[in-house]
């Protein structure tokens, strides 16, 4: 089903005159598709207060992904220096330039037309976006881990998903999601916006929050981190001795340090399960539940494994092609 097939301004109600003039100058009809996340933010109350507590210099550069019809572009345009807008659909790409040139913005803008996901960033001070929600995990994750600094992402999220962003360690919301992202930055909500402010209106409820990187951050191998948490909250409230005492996860340990040359061949499966045995009665860690471990403990357990020769990832070898920004990286 690829969405609402009408008329952006037949869509707004009559009474709701100030939404109407958010798109009194598109000129042509907008097929929105709802399988790609085209819900467009239209309440220009809820629009100022996202450039407002974005904190926007003058002299910004602001990375907008999935401006849709331009409604929120408009306002960065005007409050930073330039805003980079990485936009994949080339019907709104149209009414982007449209409107800019309508409002002699378009000098300030930057068109990048293509998918978020599979595109270098160019360099830029912070992020403000309504991110459609399919790609909300690997895109956060892609900003995070990438090599691009900003001082903060002010992003509006699908409601369920910005409570793992705020959840701690002991909440039902607590995840791989937001292990992967505390460990980097600190999360702050700004409010919760209903989804009769969109258009068309989406399922659910949504919220706003700023995300901003930590000046300092933990000396740990960031692929080495990746892959234990995913081991760690592949079931998050399974008592950790029961993961790593496994059967299966002994063997795929067992492979992978084998193959990366960290564990000698003589070390067979019955010296490597007592390593793991070892490691975790010595830190305490065997009868406790990832789900109410802060990011220090994950840490330390981390580190106790590294000690003894267990890795969790081909150890050293930085940037290697399977090293992509997947759904797994963030679910559960």
């Amino acid at each position: 089903m690829l969405g609402a097939t009408r008329r952006v301004t037949a869509l707004i109600p009559r009474n709701l005159q100030p939404l109407r003039q958010l798109h009194e100058d598109i000129e042509e009809s907008i097929h929105f598709h709802k399988c790609k996340g085209q819900h467009i933010l239209t309440n220009p109350r809820i629009l100022d207060t996202i450039v407002r507590k974005s904190a926007i210099n003058p002299t910004d550069t602001v990375l907008e992904i999935g401006p849709g019809t331009g409604n929120l572009t408009l306002k960065l345009l005007e409050a930073s220096h330039q805003v980079i807008a990485i936009e994949i659909d080339h019907r709104m790409v149209n009414i982007l330039e449209n409107r800019t040139l309508k409002r002699g913005l378009r000098s300030k803008l930057r068109l990048i037309t293509k998918d978020a996901l599979r595109t270098e960033f160019p360099p830029f001070d912070l992020v403000v976006a309504n991110i459609p929600y399919g790609i909300s995990s690997p895109l956060l994750i892609k900003l995070l881990y990438g090599t691009t600094p900003f001082r903060s992402a002010t992003l509006l999220l699908q409601k369920e998903f910005a409570r793992r962003l705020l959840a701690n360690p002991g909440d039902s919301e607590f995840n791989r999601l937001a292990v992967n992202v505390k460990l980097l930055a600190d999360v702050e909500f700004v409010m919760d916006v209903s989804k009769r402010d969109f258009l068309p209106p989406p399922k659910v409820d949504s919220s706003v929050v700023i995300i901003r990187p930590k000046a300092k951050i933990p000396e740990v191998d960031l692929h080495q981190w990746r892959a234990f948490t995913r081991t760690c909250f592949n079931n998050k409230n399974k008592t950790l001795g029961a993961t790593f005492k496994s059967k299966r996860k002994v063997f795929e340990l067992l492979e992978l340090n084998n193959a990366s040359g960290l564990i000698r061949q003589q070390d067979d499966f019955c010296s490597l399960k007592e390593k793991i045995i070892g490691v975790l009665r010595e830190g305490g860690f065997d009868d406790k539940r990832p789900s109410k471990l802060s990011i220090e403990e994950l840490l330390h357990l981390m580190s106790l494994f590294n000690q003894v020769g267990v890795y969790f990832d081909h150890h050293g070898e930085v940037g290697n092609e399977d090293d992509r920004f997947e759904v797994d990286d963030v679910d559960d």
